[in-house]
């Protein structure tokens, strides 16, 4: 396989002197951290980190590209979120969300082109993968939003854009590092959200960063969840709930399951029992999200009467449980709806049989493929 194309965030602090010694003819000495300061504390691209001279300027400006080329930008909810879509230099699409609120700004950055864990709920599973991207386009989407939002400081980065983060978990991982190091983002504002990539938990649980972990959750039982996230059929419930244990004891942090309410599918009160049980005796917060909809999905998310019962019955059960906020609906910027403007494949309906006596669930089956 070539090498992937690379932003000039792909370069790390050796790679950077290696590159100036080469155009320099010399060690780089105070040119070094010149190029450094101008990408990272002043978020400049090369060709404009003016404490350098000209003549460098234009070779930098050659050999460091920029890794994301914005081909649109949507703004929703008042002007508070931004969603881009950016072309890659081999023509693969991805796409950034920046969001801001009254305490902190936050940017849900992706970690592939597409997404090979195939739920069929999720818009960027209904899209297919492409490839993963390196670190430096990774860092590259936390650097052009912090352009963005000027004084707004970006203080939390979420990888929960497009892609499965722990499948592309050594670049992922260095960009997690960069982003501590060079751009001064504490641990703890930084998480890594999986569908339940087990060995990737357990990875993560030995790292020097403490980051946080939030599962994709949506199903507490086995026969469901193998229908709405198919990894569940190789590592299932059990395994995911020692990985994420393994976690909590090495770092400390809480552990957060990520719950998209589906219309008779998740969302009734034996689903929430289930849920309660599966996260106490981990302590997880669960985030309830009502599904936001997507083009190929042919489901509803839940009413807020239902999603506000599902809360309730969680919290009678012991859970602690909190219904976020959906923002960039409006600009298909919400959970589960980044897909870079591809056309998706509808996907079957993955009704089953109405196991706890509330509400219906005859439908054709859906048959969700096993990604390799």
């Amino acid at each position: 396989m070539g090498r992937l194309p690379s932003s000039c965030y792909d370069h790390d602090h050796s790679a950077l002197e290696a590159l100036l010694t080469d155009l320099l003819g010399t060690a780089p000495g105070y040119r070094l951290d010149q190029l450094w300061q101008g990408l990272y504390d002043g978020l400049l691209d090369p060709a404009a980190i003016t404490t350098l001279p000209a003549s460098l300027r234009s070779d930098l400006a050659e050999r460091l590209p920029a890794g994301l080329v914005e081909e649109t930008r949507s703004v929703g909810d008042g002007g508070e979120t931004t969603k881009w879509l950016w072309r890659l230099a081999d023509d693969a699409l991805v796409e950034t969300v920046l969001m801001h609120y009254d305490d902190r700004s936050t940017v849900c950055v992706s970690t592939q082109s597409g997404c090979a864990m195939a739920c069929g709920f999720c818009a960027t599973g209904q899209m297919g993968f492409d490839r993963n991207l390196t670190t430096g386009e990774i860092v590259e989407q936390v650097v052009r939003a912090q352009r963005q939002a000027g004084e707004r400081r970006v203080s939390n980065v979420v990888f929960m854009g497009m892609g499965e983060p722990l499948a592309n978990y050594d670049r992922t991982w260095a960009a997690v590092e960069r982003l501590h190091e060079a751009l001064g983002l504490s641990a703890r504002h930084l998480t890594i959200s999986t569908v339940g990539l087990v060995p990737g938990i357990r990875r993560l649980a030995e790292e020097d960063l403490p980051v946080n972990l939030a599962v994709s959750l949506h199903a507490a039982d086995d026969e469901l969840r193998d229908e709405l996230v198919p990894i569940n059929r190789r590592w299932p419930l059990a395994e995911l709930a020692d990985a994420c244990r393994t976690h909590i004891d090495a770092t400390g942090r809480r552990l957060s399951f990520e719950w998209a309410l589906i219309h008779d599918v998740n969302d009734r009160p034996g689903d929430a029992r289930r849920l309660a049980a599966y996260a106490r005796p981990l302590g997880a917060h669960i985030n309830l999200i009502p599904l936001n909809p997507t083009p190929g999905w042919p489901t509803r998310g839940s009413s807020r009467q239902r999603v506000l019962a599902f809360a309730d019955e969680l919290r009678n059960h012991g859970a602690n449980a909190t219904i976020r906020r959906t923002r960039g609906t409006e600009i298909d910027a919400a959970c589960g709806q980044l897909r870079a403007n591809r056309t998706v494949t509808p996907v079957a309906w993955p009704g089953r049989r109405q196991t706890d006596g509330t509400g219906s669930a005859d439908g054709p089956q859906g048959d969700l493929p096993l990604p390799d």
